[in-house]
């Protein structure tokens, strides 16, 4: 009996993939089906991704490296392709923060967040992509943040990096369209994972009240909409920004 997942022999590479968003994405894309090739900058930190998609009976393998190391992605994209056959979807997940006032802001905080975030993005989506090209099809979910749509006091690096994946996505949703391949923005707004966990309480209230549904985000929120643009429902959608944020931005 043919199976009802609709990622079932289709290959999802994420980064960042050892928790929070990224842990969540993978064991999502797993339950409908797919292998997974999953990065982050140690294989060790992996070990709890690919046992609960083992778990599941889904084939996932880790790959270590820097995402802002353009050489490396490049060798990793093509040892992935090697094992895997293909590339059918792209998350590129991976994100740090170095936040602080700008006045105080060092070229290195600037350039660790620019280059993870944004650089990172690109280094995947340029090989990925050339192999979407040929297939003629292929799904590209970038994760940005609401901070990239306001911006946020102390965090000018993650913002702009933020918002810089806003434009590259459209920019690849519009170059890569004529063969199939759809390029979307998921923003997520304040979600329960370990950057979060440690808000003080006044910090957490003051949150609450600017976000309409009054509770913070669980990674499966974020999850949820990243499987949805990988599924046949959204073949039609490219190019958009789906702000998963309990109305924070709205």
């Amino acid at each position: 009996m043919p199976s009802s997942k609709f990622l079932t022999d289709k290959v999802a590479l994420v980064t960042g993939a050892s928790r929070g968003l990224g842990k969540a994405i993978a064991v999502a894309l797993a339950k409908e089906g797919a292998s997974l090739a999953l990065i982050a900058r140690s294989t060790e930190v992996l070990q709890g991704t690919l046992d609960e998609i083992r778990a599941l009976g889904s084939v996932a393998e880790p790959y270590a490296l820097d995402v802002s190391d353009g050489a490396a992605v490049e060798a990793v994209v093509e040892k992935i392709t090697a094992q895997f056959g293909h590339i059918d979807v792209l998350v590129n997940n991976a994100g740090v923060t170095r936040d602080g006032l700008l006045m105080r802001m060092s070229s290195e905080a600037w350039d660790t967040v620019i280059n993870t975030n944004l650089k990172g993005a690109f280094n995947f989506t340029k090989p990925v992509g050339r192999q979407m090209v040929k297939q003629r099809s292929g799904r590209i979910i970038n994760i940005s943040s609401v901070i990239g749509l306001m911006g946020n006091a102390g965090q000018a690096n993650y913002a702009a990096s933020k918002a810089g994946l806003i434009g590259f996505s459209k920019s690849v949703a519009r170059e890569f369209a004529s063969r199939g391949i759809t390029c979307n923005v998921v923003c997520p707004g304040f979600i329960e994972t370990d950057m979060t966990k440690d808000l003080s309480e006044d910090l957490r209230k003051k949150l609450l009240e600017k976000i309409p549904l009054q509770r913070l985000g669980q990674p499966d929120d974020v999850a949820g909409v990243v499987s949805f643009l990988t599924s046949p429902a959204a073949s039609y959608i490219t190019g958009q920004i789906l702000t998963v944020d309990g109305g924070m931005v709205m």
